[in-house]
């Protein structure tokens, strides 16, 4: 790369310039205010680990997303975070340990080595919430409407919210008895809903009529409130198990619903992002501009047992970079006083007191060219009759 390449950056990896970056950052404060609000509580874990602290409880996924260097210090290996929540799920388990439902939330750069999708970013700037402590639909329903106050503060809006249960898929996988390959194309093929493949797994491996049904239904059920009443008559031969984990789905939704009027749920029960570390209900938020989904979550209580502490967990996380692309919030920067260069005590005085009550303040320098308005300023000081005063900027 020659010389006069240097500001060139890596491909996927991004910086926000001003001013932007300040409109960005207003929007991260406004949004761990809103998660204050709520009771949950601010933590920052370390931008680097030891790989096996970090990876605990996240499955291959997060593994193959990590950057991993050698620790100078101690010949381990490190991780460079991709992914917040394992860190956070140990704070819960092994620093806090708190017997009450513990409720956390974090902000902060993570670093990815492939974007997640196509021109994605590899540095997502990731919010997440989390609650410990709690099994029940509530703490499930409670992190769904959080989601949804969470996208319309920052302006996103038309937002589409999918449900899932990792529960109905695996009742299915224990009735049909597969071994880890044929799991693993059953898999793949729910996930791309190929209904055509699924039909002929269904005959390759002999599947009874019986277990078909559920086999096939799956990528049929997702639409409205009705696909539970469907998936309750289609998926009985999966027993017990599966039908509690619809009456939850259903139970959680009406939750949300109380809470956030104009949620707009839908459900999909072939939703298995995340399968693999997901216990519970799980979700993903869409809009129509994006190609892809711009919120996750879900339940996952195992994530504390490799830290000592397995109890129930269930959360979400966002980019804030992407929703700040996607949201339609946008705030004003305010303009700026010019002071001139100067060493009186009056002059330092009224800076500070402007500076006090939130004033953006930018003295000039000696020999600097430029006018007021070049600077960003709308108003300036000036000296009239002895005193400093602020005037628009030209004198009006």
């Amino acid at each position: 790369m020659g010389k006069n390449k240097h500001w060139l950056l890596p491909e996927g990896i991004e910086e926000v310039l001003p001013p932007d970056a300040a409109r960005l950052e207003h929007l991260c404060r406004e949004l761990l205010d809103l998660l204050a609000t709520w009771g949950y509580e601010l933590a920052m874990p370390p931008l680097a680990e030891f790989i096996e602290a970090l990876l605990s409880g996240s499955g291959e996924d997060l593994d193959l997303q990590t950057f991993k260097v050698t620790d100078q210090l101690s010949g381990r290996l490190l991780g460079i975070r991709a992914d917040m929540t394992p860190q956070v799920a140990r704070i819960d388990a092994h620093y806090l340990r708190r017997e009450v439902p513990t409720r956390l939330c974090y902000l902060g750069p993570v670093l990815q080595t492939l974007p997640a999708g196509p021109g994605g970013s590899r540095v997502p700037l990731q919010l997440g919430a989390e609650l410990y402590g709690h099994a029940g639909p509530e703490s499930d329903a409670e992190v769904l409407a959080l989601c949804l106050r969470t996208l319309q503060l920052a302006g996103v809006h038309n937002v589409h919210m999918d449900l899932g249960h990792v529960g109905i898929y695996r009742s299915l996988i224990q009735h049909l008895q597969l071994d880890a390959a044929r799991e693993a194309q059953l898999f793949d093929a729910l996930q791309r809903k190929a209904a055509a493949e699924i039909e002929v797994f269904a005959t390759q491996w002999s599947v009874t009529a019986r277990l078909a049904e559920p086999m096939r239904a799956l990528v049929e059920l997702h639409g409205g409130p009705e696909v539970l009443g469907q998936a309750r008559k289609k998926l009985r031969a999966l027993g017990q198990p599966a039908l509690e984990c619809i009456d939850n789905l259903e139970r959680i939704a009406a939750l949300v619903t109380r809470q956030v009027k104009d949620a707009s749920l839908f459900f999909d029960l072939a939703e298995l992002r995340g399968y693999h570390y997901h216990t519970g209900m799980m979700f993903s938020c869409f809009v129509p501009e994006a190609g892809s989904g711009i919120a996750f979550g879900g339940r996952y209580d195992a994530i504390g047992a490799a830290f000592g502490r397995e109890r129930p967990a269930t959360g979400f996380s966002a980019d804030v970079k992407r929703l700040f692309a996607l949201g339609t919030q946008r705030v004003t920067k305010a303009a700026a006083i010019l002071a001139p260069a100067s060493e009186l005590p009056a002059l330092q005085e009224l800076l500070d007191t402007l500076r006090s009550q939130g004033e953006a303040v930018i003295v000039q320098l000696p020999g600097q060219d430029g006018t007021a308005v070049d600077m960003g300023c709308d108003r300036e000081i000036v000296l009239e009759r002895g005193r400093w005063v602020v005037k628009r900027t030209g004198g009006k």
